[in-house]
């Protein structure tokens, strides 16, 4: 057997698996998993791939699969640019971005994300849904429910609820609801050796299989929210066959009104690797699934799989929310949108307050009682002694020219970077709330008085 060593201190025990299932390609296989490449995914509900490409500020090349991909050199700082703040797009590993791809959601579509946090693939699927739609984005750990927010928000998704629950309520609550379920499953996280050393030092063989263990056990959840003949997309970001085609199986097993569907072909990929499992381990069609390995496809690597439903029958109809604001916020969201927008993109939707929150809550939206939710809906705003005050998220959740007189900064505008780190500007114009763009796309409010524009930046998103 090739002795396979690597300067990051991947653990042996892994090295020596890797190297018995890829045989001569692991030392490629260990090379390119030390260097992933790094993507970015263009945002389309702010822009198409072909307008970013025009204005990008750093280098990029467009990835085969899928569109509004993109590699990324080492020139420039993205994370850094006043785009990432507009939310133009979402720093991404280019595997990654092929999971709520095979997912194809479809406008109009019911979607939950189980284990949604940080949020790129929600992002993504509520890209794909162009604003129509529900999508469900829940994680249960609260923090990284909040930080998924957070990134929806940035990115101006309005049609997403954010939930905070473990699998087994979701699927108590809603039931088989949804038209596609994503489980990117919690998993061993071997693609994520190289950025991680904790990954590294917490990683075990007995933490595979307990995870892998956890895993079905989140599939057979999922089982539970997809309607007759929707779709299962289940992910995992490691490399192991017990979490990858060993699940998958045990879950067909386990579910014998499920099929592994076909994916759609991506350049490089391998299928599932059956010979991997033991003969009474194996299920028909492992084939079908996705692994995205490091040193044939652009990223740190992904295993992918589709189970569809074969039951019939109608979809699962929760009762729909009815939002119930009382006239007295109604008129006060309807007074701001008259004197400081131009239309009403809020009042598309009912609205509802929670504590002294205000909320568009998503057309379809099923009732959420008794469950943990991080935002119902698209936070507008904040009641402040019976008058309303914008939230970021709102201005996130618009377009430059839905404000009126609004401030229009350049990128490399002296002026944007100082907004950015919170400070006063001054900017000739209309009196009162204004939105703040940079080429047009949103970055947040501010309100004029005079010519100064005090800023309402938030103080946990300001740069340094």
């Amino acid at each position: 057997m090739t002795r396979v060593t690597t300067d990051l201190g991947f653990p042996a025990e892994f090295i020596q698996r890797m190297t018995g299932l890829l045989g001569q390609e692991a030392t490629g296989f260990l090379s390119a998993l030390e260097w992933p490449a790094a993507g970015l995914r263009v945002n389309t509900l702010r822009l198409s791939p072909a307008q970013f490409e025009e204005i990008s500020p750093f280098p990029v090349t467009p990835l085969a699969y899928p569109p509004g991909g993109y590699l990324l050199g080492d020139e420039g700082r993205p994370g850094k640019h006043p785009y990432h703040a507009a939310g133009l797009y979402y720093m991404q590993d280019p595997g990654a971005m092929t999971v709520a791809a095979a997912l194809g959601p479809l406008p109009g579509e019911r979607i939950l994300d189980l284990a949604a946090a940080p949020g790129g693939k929600a992002t993504h699927i509520a890209a794909l849904l162009g604003g129509t739609g529900l999508l469900v984005a829940n994680d249960m750990h609260p923090l990284r429910a909040r930080e998924l927010a957070r990134n929806l928000e940035r990115l101006g998704v309005r049609n997403a609820v954010v939930t905070c629950e473990s699998a087994g309520r979701l699927a108590d609550h809603f039931g088989a609801f949804f038209d596609r379920v994503l489980l990117d499953a919690p998993c061993s996280g071997e693609s994520m050796f190289a950025k991680s050393e904790a990954a590294r030092r917490e990683w075990s063989g007995a933490a595979v299989l307990g995870c892998a263990r956890r895993q079905v056990d989140l599939l057979a959840a999922a089982a539970r929210l997809v309607r007759p003949g929707g779709l299962i997309v289940y992910s995992t970001c490691t490399f192991s066959p017990a979490e990858n085609e060993g699940a998958a199986a045990a879950f067909v097993r386990e579910h014998p009104g499920f099929e592994i569907a076909a994916m759609d072909a991506v350049a490089g990929a391998e299928g599932g690797r059956a010979d991997w499992l033991s003969p009474g381990e194996r299920v028909e069609g492992l084939e079908r699934t996705l692994r995205l390995w490091p040193h044939r496809v652009p990223g740190a690597g992904h295993f992918i799989a589709g189970f569809r439903s074969t039951a019939g029958g109608a979809p699962g109809e929760a009762r729909e929310w009815n939002p119930s604001a009382p006239r007295n916020v109604v008129q006060l969201v309807a007074d701001f949108t008259a004197k400081h927008l131009r239309g009403a993109p809020p009042l598309e939707r009912r609205l509802e307050v929670v504590g002294d929150e205000v909320y568009g809550i998503p057309p379809g939206t099923p009732e959420l009682k008794r469950l943990r939710v991080v935002r119902p809906g698209w936070w507008l705003g904040t009641l402040l002694k019976n008058r309303f005050e914008p939230a970021h998220a709102m201005a996130l959740g618009l377009r430059g020219e839905d404000g009126e007189d609004p401030v229009v900064l350049a990128p490399d505008d002296p002026v944007t970077h100082a907004y950015l780190r919170g400070e006063a500007i001054s900017v000739p114009g209309r009196a009162g709330w204004t939105l703040v763009t940079v080429d047009g796309f949103v970055l947040g409010w501010g309100k004029r008085v005079g010519d100064v524009v005090k800023n309402h930046y938030p103080k946990g998103l300001r740069w340094r």
